[in-house]
């Protein structure tokens, strides 16, 4: 089957398309990947397989696309070319990579008729809340999030069949917007067996952190993801537990509020901003870290979607301590992989770190735990096979 996956910026990289669109080519499908470009990349290369087709863009069309279920420039300009590659490249079943670009999408198959999977990455319409420009007026005027939300309960209404990467999120959308069960595919996004078995270990990293106990983050570090809570537990934690570290790798524009606290806090002897590395050094962090962390705010997004550090940091038996946020406490739970505390919650963060550090045996029942259901049940070899089954079926 000629698969047309569409996404809306450039590739590389995207591990999430790039897993799906693998996996299926694996199993005899061709993959066409619709993307932007705005430089003089390739038009069209493969890659891994794929066969990758770059549609030229610009930094007006780029800035419209928030704009996108305001004033629809945007969706008219991607159509035509949505349109193009569609006919062009004999496509015979859309894949919508999230709703940015889901309108001009169904506007360029309004004729071809074609069957569309929309696969939604994340809860946007709710994530959108936390944009920093949508916390002005003149923000909230021209990208409403409450138009998008309506927007999105269209698409997946629209949709032959909706993808989805946990299953509250699937239980979320079948509540909200009556969608048939059969049509939510949950296709959560995990760890490739390779990515713990033939991970290189920079010895440096590990000889850094050799005599800290080191509470570990990975990933993007914006204020919904709950370092303050983390910061603040530290301040308290480091009279009980000397060599405490807490080691952040990761970056976001309001960085400058959790360097402030630390300072405020004077605890800077006890926090690491490693600042953004290179993914191939994800691994090491881990292996040179005690605990890892991902301590969450509770909102709509975060109950209905778990972010892939969290396998990332199970593949490498390490004991986890995530906040309530709905998502990640029922497959840590799941897994017996590690503590839970209350979202928000300095109190209740220390007290869970406590009986970590004091209870070694426990660190290591959590962290082999972890392990072996990664190992076993949720590696992206296991999860994915939701997602070529259903193709499978589609294309007989």
């Amino acid at each position: 089957m000629r698969i047309g996956m569409i996404l809306d910026k450039t590739f590389p990289p995207d591990p999430r398309v790039a897993n799906e669109a693998v996996s299926l080519i694996e199993k005899g499908h061709e993959v066409f990947l619709f993307c932007l470009k705005y430089d003089d990349k390739k038009k069209s290369e493969v890659i891994k397989g794929i066969e990758v087709k770059r549609y030229k863009s610009n930094k007006f069309i780029y800035k419209s696309s928030a704009l996108a279920y305001t004033i629809p420039v945007y969706s008219r300009v991607m159509a035509k070319k949505i349109n193009h590659f569609l006919i062009t490249y004999k496509i015979e079943v859309i894949h919508i990579h999230d709703i940015q670009i889901a309108e001009a999408v169904f506007k360029a198959n309004r004729d071809l008729k074609l069957k569309t999977v929309l696969d939604l990455h994340e809860n946007r319409p709710e994530i959108m809340k936390f944009y920093p420009h949508l916390q002005k007026v003149s923000g909230k005027i021209l990208i409403s999030s409450k138009k998008w939300k309506q927007k999105e309960e269209e698409f997946i209404e629209k949709a032959t069949t909706v993808i989805v990467v946990t299953e509250e999120a699937k239980n979320e959308i079948v509540n909200r917007v009556g969608k048939a069960s059969e049509n939510i595919i949950v296709v959560p996004n995990t760890v490739h067996k390779v990515y713990y078995n033939k991970a290189k270990i920079q010895k440096r990293i590990v000889e850094k952190y050799k005599n800290n106990f080191v509470l570990l983050y990975v990933g993007d570090t914006g204020l919904r993801r709950g370092l303050q809570t983390a910061i603040a537990g530290v301040a308290v934690l480091k009279e009980k537990i000397p060599t405490i570290k807490l080691v952040i790798v990761g970056s976001n524009t309001s960085d400058i509020f959790l360097k402030q606290q630390v300072e405020d806090l004077e605890i800077q002897n006890f926090v690491d901003f490693e600042g953004w590395q290179n993914e191939t050094l994800f691994p090491s962090y881990i292996q040179a870290s005690s605990i890892c962390i991902s301590p969450l705010h509770r909102n709509l997004h975060h109950d209905t979607t778990y972010a892939n550090k969290i396998f990332q940091y199970m593949s490498f038996a390490k004991p986890l301590l995530v906040s309530d946020a709905t998502s990640q406490k029922n497959i840590v739970e799941k897994a017996k992989a590690g503590l839970i505390h209350k979202a928000e919650d300095v109190e209740d963060f220390t007290e869970k770190v406590l009986e970590l550090f004091n209870v070694e045996v426990l660190q290591k029942e959590l962290g082999e735990n972890g392990k072996s259901f990664i190992e076993n049940e949720f590696y992206w070899e296991k999860t994915s096979e939701k997602l070529i089954e259903y193709y499978s079926k589609l294309s007989k």
